[in-house]
């Protein structure tokens, strides 16, 4: 069984989830400095600097084991290929979002994430949900349709970030690997397109790398690191913290896009999308209360598991022993994927 981690590992972990999402909410500032550089530069020089950042870290750690017995299952190379573009989209429109002028609608995509990957899992996986589950859900559709009214057409931008990465997530589930081990995967399949891009766009006379000055360049070589940095932060933190406090921290990144977008790039935002707003978050605190409340339930399904078959090993009833197991890996399998759903 494994053990609790102590209270300075929880601490660790807290503060190493706060920097990841806290990181990744406040990317967009970062991206309006790279300007004059296109949305389509930014993002092949992120995937060309994510692998050399990568690399560093994995030489670093010596994790390099992974490799051979994934090339050895095409299977799972070719679906980590298939993450590799579905992560690609995700951030080329996110870029293209935050430099046009839609960092709210950007923050949109993501608190609205976990709705598309609950509706994901019922189409692909065939899960089945409970019916405060729906019931988020059908709140959520209602945001859409409110916040099409009040941009006067459907969130695009919002809809393609929450697709791409709930796909990208369903996928990263599918493949197996590590967070490090999965980003090395991706920007390696990334680097030879976004090396060929940057050439491209070189002999186009479209380049910004070499002509913008010498402040400008590292700042581009810098998307490698901010790209890895939270990653990294986020893996620590995984180890260290329960999913449902996860799930929780994970509304840090939008929250701060949010308000970067209304304080900072002073986009308006008119009454219909306030309304659509609300309802969006209405259908996020329903979907935390509801894996909260399922977190509980197995947990209380466990300590009664535990207890039955404490029970069992002190008298002479075999079936009993048999049983407490049985309960235990469905109680905690059930509260695990319900604060999974959180995220």
């Amino acid at each position: 069984m494994p053990s609790q981690p102590s209270r300075s590992e929880h601490r660790t972990g807290l503060l190493c989830g706060v920097l990841a999402y806290g990181i990744w909410g406040l990317f967009p500032l970062y991206w309006p400095l790279l300007e004059p550089a296109g949305a389509l530069e930014i993002l092949a020089h992120r995937m060309v600097w994510s692998l050399a950042a990568v690399a560093v870290v994995l030489a670093v750690t010596r994790r390099w084991a992974w490799i051979r017995p994934l090339l050895r299952e095409p299977r799972r190379l070719a679906l980590a290929s298939l993450g590799a573009v579905l992560i690609s989209t995700n951030w080329g429109i996110y870029i293209w979002g935050v430099n046009s002028g839609h960092v709210v609608e950007t923050a949109l995509g993501y608190f609205i994430n976990p709705l598309v990957t609950i509706v994901l899992g019922v189409l692909v996986l065939r899960e089945r949900l409970r019916p405060v589950q729906w019931a988020a859900v059908a709140v959520g559709v209602a945001a859409v349709v409110v916040l099409t009214v009040g941009y006067g057409k459907p969130p695009w931008i919002a809809l393609g970030l929450a697709a791409t990465f709930a796909a990208y997530g369903l996928i990263k589930k599918k493949v197996g690997l590590g967070g490090l081990e999965s980003m090395a995967t991706e920007t390696a399949v990334q680097f030879l397109p976004a090396l060929a891009m940057l050439f491209f766009l070189g002999g186009q006379g479209r380049s910004t790398f070499a002509s913008e000055g010498t402040g400008h360049a590292l700042l581009l070589v810098g998307t490698g690191a901010i790209t890895a940095l939270p990653l990294i932060s986020f893996g620590a933190a995984a180890v260290r913290l329960p999913l449902s406090v996860l799930g929780m921290l994970q509304y840090l990144a939008p929250v701060f896009g949010f308000v970067l977008g209304i304080a900072v790039f002073h986009e308006e935002m008119p009454a219909e999308r306030w309304a659509g707003f609300a309802l969006v978050w209405l259908a996020l605190a329903l979907l935390t209360w509801d894996g909260l409340a399922a977190a509980r339930r197995g947990r209380a399904r466990l300590r009664e598991a535990r207890a039955k078959a404490v029970a069992a090993a002190s008298g002479p009833a075999a079936a009993g022993t048999e049983s407490g197991p049985a309960d235990t890996g469905t109680g905690a399998a059930d509260g695990a994927g319900a604060a999974a759903s959180t995220r």
